[in-house]
């Protein structure tokens, strides 16, 4: 009897005793804490970029459709410094990155070079039929916009994407790493330079007919 009394004594003492458990529970709640506080910075980085890059991008294009170049300067590097400046350095931004292709008018954008869909017809462009080459490369493309950025009233299509790579990597398996970031916008050139829109088509100078695919 005197022994399961001193049992019970010892039992209520361990009870009783909390010394420690604030540290082990930590333990166990600290990953989720971490993970959840890195989550929300990655995340919170990641829109702040995305963000950054929609806006600086509407900028370039707000300066690509002026047609000025200052003296010494290159017309194209300065739509790259203005996205890099957006970005605050964070994302490293090349000619690789962006790409602008230019268009007579918005209904164009996206659109295959016209093409003649001879016998058998079959909806799509076969190597050999005839097609309009509208951007000037000498073969047919899915894409009918002219690399660059325009002419006086050419409608202008800037796209850019680059990579982020995660801070710790911790969403790496749900979201991937590294996390691309893309942005894009359609703009009309000014009728700058001495040539008028009237005759130009939307800035682009009017491309032949194009022969059989290559």
């Amino acid at each position: 009897m005197k022994k399961m009394l001193q049992l019970k004594r010892l039992f209520s003492k361990v009870r009783a005793n909390s010394d420690g458990s604030a540290a082990i529970e930590f333990a166990f709640t600290a990953p989720l804490l971490i993970f959840t506080i890195v989550g929300i910075m990655e995340f919170s980085m990641i829109m702040f970029l995305n963000a950054s890059l929609e806006g600086g991008l509407r900028d370039a294009a707000r300066f690509g459709t002026t047609g000025f170049t200052p003296t010494g300067f290159d017309r194209e590097q300065i739509i790259i410094d203005k996205l890099q400046d957006a970005t605050l350095g964070f994302i490293p931004i090349e000619d690789e990155n962006i790409t602008a292709l230019a268009y007579s008018d918005f209904s164009e954008i996206g659109q295959p070079e016209p093409y003649i869909d001879s016998s058998p017809a079959n909806g799509s462009y076969d190597a050999g039929e005839a097609f309009t080459d509208v951007n000037g490369n000498g073969q047919w493309d899915i894409d009918m916009g002219t690399p660059g950025l325009g002419g006086p009233c050419a409608v202008v299509v800037y796209r850019v994407e680059t990579q982020w790579p995660l801070l710790l990597g911790l969403l790496a398996s749900s979201i991937g790493n590294p996390v691309m970031l893309h942005a894009s916008t359609a703009v009309r050139n000014e009728p700058f330079g001495t040539s008028p829109c009237s005759t130009m088509t939307g800035g682009i100078p009017s491309a032949g007919g194009g022969g059989g695919g290559t």
